[in-house]
C-alpha cells in the first residue's frame, strides 16, 4: 500500500542515531553530516518505488556530495518479515550498485520512528545546523520512473539548501511503499 509523509516541519533538529553499516562500521549522524548540510533518506531494498529510481538517488546523492551536502540511507523495514531488506542483502545492493553513500540497518526501528518515517523512499533534508529544511519527494516519478527530464525536486531543494541554509516553502510529499513495521 501506498503511503505518503507529511509536509516539512522546518527546522526541527535533526535526531542522532547509531547504526551498523553494510561496511561494518558505525555511524552517526555527525559522521554523516556534510558542511553544507545532509539528506537523510529512508530506502529499502524490495520496494518497487525505489528501485525505480534508484539509480536517480544514486546521481542525486553524488551532486549533492560535490556541493558539500552528507547523504546516508537507512533500511528501517522489519528484516525477518522482509528478509531481502535485511543486512546481507543491503550489502549486497549497496556493493552492486556503488552506494557512495553509507547504507544503514534501523534493526530496532527506532531511528525510523525518531524520524517520523513513513514509506520508502522518504527524504529528509537538513541545513548544516540540522535543522528540518526539506521533506519532498525525489521528482515526480511514482512506481515507474518518469521521463529522463524531470524536474529534479529533491536535488534543487538540497541545492537552495547548501547555498541558502533554507528549504523551499512549497514542497510536494515523496510516495512509497510503507515501512514493515514489527508487530
Amino acid at each position: 500500500m501506498a503511503a505518503i509523509p507529511p509536509v516539512c516541519d522546518f527546522d526541527l533538529l535533526a535526531p542522532d542515531f547509531a547504526l551498523l553499516g553494510t561496511d561494518g562500521k558505525t555511524y552517526a549522524f555527525s559522521d554523516v553530516a556534510g558542511e553544507n548540510g545532509t539528506l537523510v533518506m529512508f530506502i529499502c531494498n524490495h520496494c518497487p518505488y525505489v528501485l525505480a529510481v534508484l539509480d536517480r538517488i544514486i546521481r542525486d546523492a553524488k551532486d549533492l556530495q560535490a556541493l558539500g551536502v552528507g547523504v546516508v540511507a537507512i533500511s528501517s523495514n522489519d528484516a525477518g518479515a522482509y528478509p531481502q531488506d535485511g543486512p546481507d542483502k543491503m550489502a549486497d545492493m549497496a556493493a552492486e550498485m556503488h552506494f557512495p553513500f553509507p547504507y544503514l540497518h534501523d534493526e530496532s526501528q527506532d531511528v525510523a520512528h525518531a524520524y517520523g518515517a513513513v514509506c520508502t523512499p522518504d527524504f529528509f533534508g537538513y541545513n548544516a545546523d540540522g535543522k528540518l529544511q526539506y521533506r519532498g519527494r525525489l521528482d515526480a516519478s511514482r512506481k515507474e520512473a518518469g521521463p529522463c527530464d524531470l524536474r529534479r525536486d529533491l536535488y534543487e531543494a538540497m541545492k537552495q539548501i547548501a547555498e541558502t541554509g533554507l528549504g523551499p516553502r512549497d514542497q510536494i510529499p515523496s510516495m512509497g511503499c510503507s515501512i514493515k513495521w514489527r508487530m
